[in-house]
């Protein structure tokens, strides 16, 4: 893919000069700010990591979420970018309410947040006098518009425009190699956003999840659910009887046991033919859109569909991480990322091993 023609040039960039930026985000507010911004606070769960992304470093990030925290913790990003796991978490309570002491604290120069949720989100932020950005998530082209808006606001537009078309350009040539598939050769899949106290499925209304399931060949084993999510039952799971079950990367204790242990869900097409996977954890969780989300594609495809994609994952990774965060990918790095000690043996996961 074409990413790797950013490598030289467009991480190692400099910013542009200090001019004031404009733009307009996802509420429709325009957003003035007398110059890049220096200080930024991530209040979404994806921002933090793709702002690392965008930027090539962690200067300008002054606070995140504890969940985005708890990911670079525990993946790659915080061995990366070492310093990053001092940055505060502390900025956001329960459910996204903004906790405006510890924002004054770090003092950003812009606050991200969460469109489209009401004033107690947006005003204490505005009200403490603090500069806003909001944004919509859930599909690939809010995804595309909210990493623009980020990249315009800390003066690196230099760097988003290659990383769009290096989406478009995985999302196309996967589109060709799907075009001509029946329904009844896409499989069945299942992707539990938590599996491990309570079962919670994923749906098709404005759900990334089904949408790049649908991209890679396959189709949604909970197409008649209503809702982009749902809590469900083993006995529902039983029903479905999905041919692929994907895990979330999000319950860091959960492994492929809590599927094929189970007296139900081992019984599953999924389980009998070994294709129940973890989701990577590689620079964000590669579950939702994120500035990694064409290697997820890839990765997905690669496992509902071996006869159709063939892509190098792990050249893909290399050459990404580098245009990403300027990292060179270790075999064992790779390893880690796509949990190849718990899974390796799993259906056509052998694929993915060093060779």
């Amino acid at each position: 893919m074409r990413l790797h023609l950013l490598v030289c040039t467009a991480l190692f960039a400099p910013p542009l000069a200090a001019e004031p930026v404009t733009f307009t985000d996802h509420e429709g507010r325009e957003v003035t700010l007398p110059a890049p911004a220096q200080r930024i606070a991530s209040i979404p769960i994806p921002m933090a990591s793709t702002l690392i992304a965008i930027d090539g470093a962690t200067d300008r990030l002054v606070g995140m979420n504890p969940t985005a925290k708890s990911a670079i913790m525990e993946g790659i990003l915080g061995q990366i970018f070492p310093e990053a796991r001092d940055i505060p978490s502390d900025i956001t309570a329960p459910n996204f309410i903004p906790n405006v002491e510890e924002l004054a604290r770090v003092n950003p120069e812009l606050v991200i947040q969460w469109a489209g949720r009401g004033p107690d989100y947006i005003d204490p932020i505005t009200n403490a006098g603090l500069n806003l950005m909001t944004i919509r998530y859930g599909s690939e082209e809010l995804t595309r518009e909210y990493m623009t808006m980020a990249a315009t606001a800390m003066g690196r537009p230099e760097r988003i425009a290659p990383l769009i078309e290096w989406r478009a350009e995985v999302q196309a040539d996967m589109e060709a190699r799907t075009a001509g598939l029946a329904d009844e050769d896409r499989p069945s899949v299942l992707y539990l956003l938590r599996a491990m106290d309570n079962l919670r499925a994923s749906g098709t209304e404005n759900n990334y999840n089904a949408w790049y399931h649908m991209l890679a060949g396959g189709r949604n084993a909970a197409e008649d659910m209503v809702g982009g999510w749902a809590d469900i039952n083993v006995e529902q799971v039983a029903t479905w009887n999905p041919d692929v079950i994907f895990l979330n990367s999000f319950e860091a204790d959960l492994t492929l046991d809590r599927i094929m242990n189970d007296p139900i869900l081992s019984l599953t097409n999924a389980a009998q033919s070994g294709r129940v996977y973890k989701m990577p954890l590689g620079g964000y969780r590669w579950d939702p859109p994120n500035q990694e989300s064409p290697l997820t594609w890839m990765w997905t495809a690669n496992l509902l569909h071996p006869d159709l994609f063939d892509y190098d994952l792990r050249a893909e990774m290399r050459t990404a991480y580098q245009v990403l965060y300027g990292h060179d990918l270790t075999d064992a790095d790779i390893d880690e990322i796509l949990w190849m000690d718990m899974q390796g043996g799993q259906a056509n996961y052998a694929q993915f091993a060093a060779p």
